[in-house]
């Protein structure tokens, strides 16, 4: 027994190691001459890749790449087996159970495996063959790759440009597995990369990525059309180059949203564009369209943008998209031209809707920020997330559109006319009965809602460029009246034609209101500072009730905002604020310590300051009298309470992008639907940031120190102002310099033509310039010589006047010895001849 057991164990073959196995078949792998034999240690390799990546990596990686250099090349078994087993091996394990080192491990096999350049094009160079299943792997490891190590790859790529038509063509495959996987290949490729990005947009990736979105059904076509519109978009972003290129494509975009690519001014959009069946995969697909319109800033859908945003069925986050984009174009938008707007039929789903009679743009964007799509119509709640979202986006697009002193005076002029003219769906009526409604308690949000959007509209009317004429916004909105709205003005104001007669505006004012009011507001300011007065007593009454306190608070904000916005540079507004109580409505909640808002009580210091600075108009409340209140509040308390206010999170989380916020916890009412709300908007924010530190300063200024005009406090922007026409007037220089450009080759030609006879002219002035030098040099010797003569001749008369000067001299003295002479003879009685008698009376 003892004798079979031991011929027994002798008999038994001895167990391997792991390690000692993988090192023979990579040894078998990589020096056996059968390809039967290496195809067998493959795939023993390939099996043993998934329990011991780690031993499979360290010892058998060197052989393995040596077949994807050989073998592979020529067997598609084996470049199959190859291909999942290098794709184990560098695949970094997404799940929980993933640990640290055997990502690292992942990435170190990435890192051997693109160490040589050679692999990578080899795995190119695959995509060409015609077997499913190395097509297939070529991909998938790929797209391991460079999730591993995109920049790395990016580089491989570059350095080998041919294969970009073979990654292209793998686009066009019919079999979703392999197109697929080439989409998100193409995509990793040319992210982030303007190289590659021009590679393959001038080798026709745009041409065949709108091919296959046509094939699929343009913007119905799921998750194909995402992938192509994706790929599209990486291509065109900050790559000027390929947006040069796609510019001839641009007719092919607007057919996708089932718009016509040229449609006249005048001629309606067709219907089939306006009201279509969305679901979730659609909407995503239109918006990588409206996103890549919106990188091509192309002015001929600016139409589509302004339509889809505002007269479509599109999902609110399409709308809000389209309008967004529209502050990109420096154009403006048509808000001006009319359009057909179309509401769905209550309790229809969505699957029935009206056409409504033909309203200009502007009057649906304001009608879509006060009350949410189709009027509030909509199917979600007019406060929900994402309809506040579109109402936030559409209040943005307004204020830059009213940037234009032209519009913003447009709609002014609309309010100024008698009520009865005032349509309550037109813009002007939309606004100026929105802010004229008295908010009363019990307040709902969306009451609360719509008059926050109004203020924030209406202060949108004076965000343009400084202008103290008497044709201003701020000069006309003075000359509002203070009538109360006219009945059934202050909600909706779409109707169905069909069903009910259009609304017509009433031709008097509430009958209760004017019997209750003795002395009614003669302007629409006196009626703000009012209603903000009653605001203010409304919120105290209702303390104890949180979420009804935070609506108020709210509403009292609008107000401040708006009256910051009008009376900053305008005196005369200030004067009637004044003189309608606005002063005792602000001191109250600056000097409160708890209870109040913050926000409230910094705006409340904020339009207070506003009124001590610009208060210059005479009247019973100047300046003086405004200082002593701020002696007893503290001017550096007033301080504290606006850079409270700049702090607080509400003011802080605006950007250009987004002006909703969440609502908080404590805020929100027992609902299934999200909710958003808005306290500011970034023009406000904007003029805040502004005009903060003049507000601060003009505090503490003294009372009978000359304030500042508005012309003064304006000097800045002025010259903003004409260094951005100058700025203006240099881009159309540069465009005509452009056009000068092309002429200048033309003279550059002619130049050239003409070097060679100025080269024969030079030669001629080269030959004349040596003559003239001789002249000179002659003329010069001439006159060194004439000179000389000169000053020879110089001394001889110098000479001879001085031999006169002695012969004169020398006469004079025998002229005197003469007459001596004389005098002597006649002495000693001599006689002296007459003659010599008559020359000495001579002399």
């Amino acid at each position: 027994m003892d004798f079979l057991i031991a011929l027994r164990g002798q008999t038994e073959p001895t167990q391997q190691s792991p390690n000692e196995t993988i090192t023979k078949l990579a040894d078998r792998l990589a020096q056996s001459t059968q390809l039967e034999d290496r195809r067998a240690a493959l795939l023993s390799l390939r099996g043993l890749s998934k329990d011991y990546r780690a031993e499979v990596g360290s010892i058998a990686l060197n052989s393995l790449l040596l077949v994807l250099d050989g073998d592979a090349q020529v067997d598609p078994e084996v470049a199959k087996a190859l291909l999942q087993t290098l794709n184990t091996l560098c695949e970094v394990d997404g799940s929980l159970d993933g640990t640290a080192e055997q990502r690292d491990m992942a990435l170190k096999n990435t890192d051997l495996l693109l160490k040589d350049p050679k692999y990578t094009q080899k795995l190119f160079g695959l995509l060409n063959d015609t077997s499913f299943y190395t097509r297939y792997g070529a991909l998938q490891l790929l797209n391991t790759l460079v999730s591993n190590r995109r920049s790395v790859v990016q580089a491989h790529f570059v350095n080998a440009p041919e294969y970009s038509q073979t990654v292209t063509s793998v686009l066009e495959e019919k079999r979703d597995m392999i197109r697929n996987e080439g989409l998100q290949l193409f995509q990793a490729l040319v992210a982030q990369n303007t190289d590659i990005q021009t590679v393959f947009a001038f080798g026709g990736a745009f041409e065949s990525l709108l091919r296959i979105i046509a094939q699929e059904g343009g913007v119905e076509g799921g998750l194909a059309s995402y992938g192509c519109l994706l790929a599209i978009e990486g291509l065109l972003k900050y790559n000027s180059s390929t947006q040069t290129y796609f510019r001839q494509l641009l007719p092919s975009l607007p057919p996708l949203l089932l718009f016509p690519p040229s449609i006249a001014p005048d001629q309606e959009s067709p219907q089939e564009f306006t009201l279509q069946y969305w679901d979730e995969m659609k909407a995503q697909n239109v918006g990588l369209v409206v996103s890549i319109i919106g990188i091509m800033k192309a002015p001929e859908h600016i139409r589509l943008l302004t339509e889809l945003g505002i007269v479509t069925n599109a999902p609110s986050q399409i709308k809000a998209q389209s309008l967004r984009l529209l502050s990109g174009y420096n154009q403006t938008p048509p808000f001006f031209q009319t359009v057909i707007p179309y509401v769905p039929v209550p309790e229809s789903n969505g699957d029935e809707w009206d056409r409504l009679e033909p309203r200009r743009g502007i009057d649906l964007l304001v009608s879509t920020a006060l009350d949410g799509e189709y009027g509030g119509i909509g199917v979600m709640t007019p406060t929900a997330r994402d309809t506040m979202g579109l109402r936030g986006t559409a209040l943005t697009v307004v204020d830059d559109f009213l940037k234009d002193e032209e519009a913003a005076t447009d709609l002014l002029n609309g309010m100024i006319q008698s009520p009865e003219s005032i349509s309550p769906a037109s813009a002007s009526g939309l606004l100026l009965y929105g802010i004229q409604t008295l908010p009363t308690s019990p307040l709902s949000s969306t009451v609360a809602t719509r008059l926050q959007f109004a203020c924030l509209l209406f202060s949108s009317l004076f965000h343009g460029p400084p202008n103290h004429s008497s044709t201003s916004p701020k000069a006309i909105a003075r000359a509002i009246g203070g009538s109360s709205p006219p009945q059934g003005a202050s909600g909706g104001s779409f109707f169905v034609p069909a069903d009910n007669p259009a609304p017509s505006a009433p031709t008097a004012t509430l009958k209760a209101t004017e019997e209750d009011e003795e002395d009614p507001p003669s302007s629409l300011l006196q009626l703000l500072t009012e209603h903000l007065s009653l605001s203010m007593l409304a919120r105290a009454k209702v303390i104890d009730d949180a979420i009804e306190s935070r609506l108020w608070d709210k509403i009292i904000v609008g107000y401040l905002v708006l009256l910051s916005t009008w009376l900053w540079e305008d005196p005369k507004s200030i004067r009637i604020f004044l003189e309608a109580g606005g002063i005792g409505v602000l001191v109250e909640p600056i000097s409160q310590t708890s209870g109040i808002d913050v926000l409230v009580q910094g705006l409340c210091a904020f339009l207070f300051a506003i009124c001590y600075h610009f208060n210059r108009e005479p009247g019973e409340i100047t300046r003086k009298t405004l200082h002593p209140i701020i002696t007893r509040l503290g001017g550096d308390q007033l301080i504290s309470r606006m850079a409270r206010a700049r702090d607080d999170d509400r003011f802080r989380h605006i950007n250009p992008d987004s002006i909703i916020l969440p609502v908080p916890p404590s805020a929100v009412i027992a609902s299934k639907v999200v909710e958003g709300e808005v306290w500011l908007d970034w023009g406000f924010v904007e003029f805040w940031k502004a005009n903060y530190y003049t507000v601060q300063r003009g505090i503490n200024a003294d009372p009978d120190a000359v304030a500042s005009g508005p012309g003064d406090t304006t000097e800045l922007q002025l010259v903003i102002s004409s260094l951005r026409d100058v700025v203006r007037k240099q881009a159309d220089e540069l465009q005509a310099a452009k056009a000068e450009a092309t002429e200048a080759k033309k003279q550059h030609q002619l130049f050239a033509a003409k070097q060679v006879a100025g080269d024969d002219l030079q030669k001629k002035l080269d030959a004349l310039q040596v003559e003239r030098d001789k002249e000179r040099e002659t003329l010069q010797k001439q006159i060194q010589d004439l000179s000389a003569q000169l000053s020879e001749l110089q001394e001889k008369k110098k000479e001879q006047e001085k031999e006169q000067e002695d012969l004169l001299v020398f006469l004079e003295e025998v002229s005197e010895k003469r007459r001596r002479d004389k005098a002597t003879m006649r002495t000693a009685g001599l006689e002296v001849s007459e003659d010599e008698g008559g020359d000495e009376d001579d002399e």
